[in-house]
């Protein structure tokens, strides 16, 4: 076990752990396991003799509907500020999951079993928890962090080669943002080595969860370096949703245009960004995709980081370095119509 402490609490982290171990971790307290459909059915061994809301799967559950109904659910059980609840699922779930718990009874304990490697890297890390309001992304949200994170590698041969991508975009810009090193390896390998490689995949978790770490106990209200871990993400949120886009796939599509804005801001070498749309292209992330210039805008200029007529944007000086710089909503709006027009109608 390592214990991480960050301003607003400390969270028990268990790399390499198994169910097991989760049982030792929850023994003696009162526990309400929250999971979707999915997860539900193919991991029935784990869920059998345990008390459990089951919710439809998808971003679709990501709404205020589903936090009302699982109060309700859990008023239905009697269950008081002694109870912990526990995510078990990809980021959908841990979103939910933490917002449901910092609002009920105006806070209980909760704890997170990630099971996509999306929420194992990012997700459920860092202590943001939250839903949409319509095509708007995690708009309404705490910031708080879980009592624990267990991190069980078990959960992940049932996920579909699309999900083992979703969640290496999210290891692509850590290793983009932070760590060129990581770059390099990512480089070498592809989606199957991972797939087949426990130990490397492991340690590419634990990379990830470190210098998310790190970056929250530094800002963990978001005031400053920890918009780093936004690069990508501004478009991606824009995105997203109005396409119904995994997630994974509308962050590759967002760096992509943050590449090319920092090759004309801030002297970004073009290869670099040749390099990440083969990494992507490599990692099972499709680079093309057919976007309204103008939709995406009215949802970019409702973002959480719109400052006036501009909005925080992160920039890359080259692999390994980012930088926070204000951007004019004319200059993304500039290169969105380039992606655009790269990608017609009709084009896959």
């Amino acid at each position: 076990m390592q214990q991480v402490t960050f301003p607003s609490g400390s969270v028990d982290y268990y790399f390499q752990s198994t169910g097991e171990e989760l049982s030792a971790v929850l023994e003696g307290k009162p526990v309400i396991f929250v999971t979707d459909e999915n997860v539900f059915r193919l991991h029935a061994n784990f869920f059998d003799g345990k008390d459990t809301l089951v919710i439809p799967p998808g971003e679709g559950s990501k709404r205020m509907e589903t936090i009302t109904h699982l109060a309700g659910e859990l008023l239905n059980r009697d269950a008081n500020r002694d109870v912990t609840l526990v995510g078990v699922g990809g980021g959908v779930i841990t979103d939910i999951t933490g917002f449901l718990a910092s609002v009920y009874m105006r806070g209980i304990r909760f704890g997170f079993v990630p099971t996509t490697l999306l929420a194992m890297t990012d997700a459920a890390v860092g202590g943001k928890n939250g839903v949409n309001l319509g095509l708007h992304k995690n708009i309404i949200g705490t910031i708080r962090q879980p009592e624990f994170i267990l991190f069980d590698s078990s959960f992940l041969p049932t996920l579909p080669d699309s999900e083992w991508s979703n969640g290496f975009a999210e290891v692509i810009k850590y290793a983009v943002i932070f760590d060129a090193e990581l770059y390099a390896e990512l480089q070498q390998n592809d989606l199957k080595y991972y797939k087949d490689n426990s130990s490397a995949c492991d340690a590419v978790v634990s990379k990830c969860v470190a210098w998310k770490n790190k970056t929250v106990i530094e800002d963990e209200r978001e005031r400053s370096v920890r918009k780093l871990l936004n690069f990508g993400h501004t478009v991606a949120h824009a995105i997203e949703n109005l396409y119904e886009l995994s997630h994974g796939v509308a962050v590759g599509i967002g760096m992509i245009v943050a590449c090319r804005i920092s090759e004309a801001i801030i002297g970004l070498e073009a290869k670099a960004t040749i390099q990440l749309q083969d990494m992507l292209v490599r990692y099972g992330l499709p680079v093309h995709v057919q976007i309204d210039v103008s939709a995406v805008m009215e949802l970019l200029k409702s973002d959480k980081k719109r400052k006036g007529d501009t909005i925080d944007y992160i920039l890359l000086n080259r692999i390994g370095s980012a930088v926070i710089h204000p951007l004019q909503f004319a200059v993304v709006e500039k290169a969105l119509n380039i992606y655009a027009s790269n990608h017609p109608p009709g084009e896959h």
